[in-house]
């Protein structure tokens, strides 16, 4: 068994039928067929059972897929990170995104790229507990989440701490700028509510510790959509400072909390004790000097 084969095997089990992975695999069916007897031989077990046109895992082919992807994967980090010492950074930078992502963001990819213009990019956009969840898959090396989140088993670079806003289309009678939690909860409210996202609880935390007991009318887990609630008189909300830089244009005012010691922060997360490609790696020191 060799890395070849563990290829030819991850293709068939992921296109399940040969004729579909050997197109993948830009090579002719009988020898993948071929190969893939081999490989039941060198073995001693079945590891596909044909089920009308497709073929499904055994058990023993599924554990060998486990094995398989995780083999496959450590070996291309081997060869990008022998490739890339010594010379230019190259390669591709890939990097998850929450809901509320990090509003400086574009800035800082463009700075980036204007010091590294041979590195290309994959940037997933998720929420935050599943993103946490595809770097510790290494699906991705890097992710901006929004905290709070368990990260024990993740490098952390924290970034900005952000107040949080107001923001209602509903005319206000007072001309200010800031508003108070008890003002607020004469609203009714439609909160951001993603999972793993952590803002909808310490929302309600600021209105616990004054004592004060909001008018919650519903949750909203699209930022967008939330705004377009919010523009449309449907409800008020609370966000952080991102939100409003990110979302412009709708007919909204927004207001900052003055009674609030809450603030919303993000950080960028990679998996302790895991090599980063010198493209993360470098996208690392720029963040980490842009927030210090």
């Amino acid at each position: 068994m060799d890395i070849r084969q563990l290829r030819y095997f991850i293709a068939i089990a992921e296109e399940k039928q040969i004729t579909a992975a050997a197109k993948k695999l830009h090579m002719a069916q009988p020898p993948l067929s071929q190969q893939l007897k081999q490989l039941e031989q060198d073995l001693g077990v079945k590891l596909f059972d044909k089920r009308g046109r497709y073929l499904q895992l055994t058990e023993a082919g599924t554990t060998l897929y486990r094995y398989a992807v995780r083999i496959t994967k450590d070996m291309e980090e081997a060869q990008t990170e022998v490739t890339q010492i010594g010379s230019g950074v190259r390669g591709k930078l890939t990097i998850g995104v929450n809901t509320i992502s990090y509003y400086q963001l574009p800035k800082i990819l463009q700075t980036f790229r204007e010091s590294y213009p041979h590195i290309t990019y994959k940037i997933q956009q998720n929420e935050s507990s599943q993103l946490a969840k595809l770097v510790k898959e290494k699906v991705i090396e890097l992710a901006i989440i929004r905290l709070p989140l368990l990260l024990d088993d993740f490098s952390v670079l924290q970034l900005q701490k952000e107040s949080f806003y107001f923001v209602t289309s509903e005319p206000q009678t007072k001309d200010t700028h800031t508003i108070t939690l008890e003002q607020i909860a004469k609203h009714p409210l439609i909160l951001p509510s993603t999972d793993g996202l952590g803002i909808f609880q310490l929302i309600l935390e600021e209105f616990r510790v004054k004592n004060v007991s909001p008018n919650i009318i519903g949750e909203c887990s699209d930022i967008s959509i939330l705004m377009e609630l919010v523009s449309s008189g449907f409800g008020s909300t609370i966000v952080p400072e991102t939100v409003l830089k990110k979302h412009r244009g709708y007919r909204v005012q927004a207001f900052h909390i003055e009674d609030s010691k809450g603030s919303a922060s993000s950080a960028l997360i990679w998996l302790k004790q895991h090599y980063l490609s010198k493209a993360a790696q470098r996208f690392v020191e720029l963040l980490a000097a842009v927030t210090s």
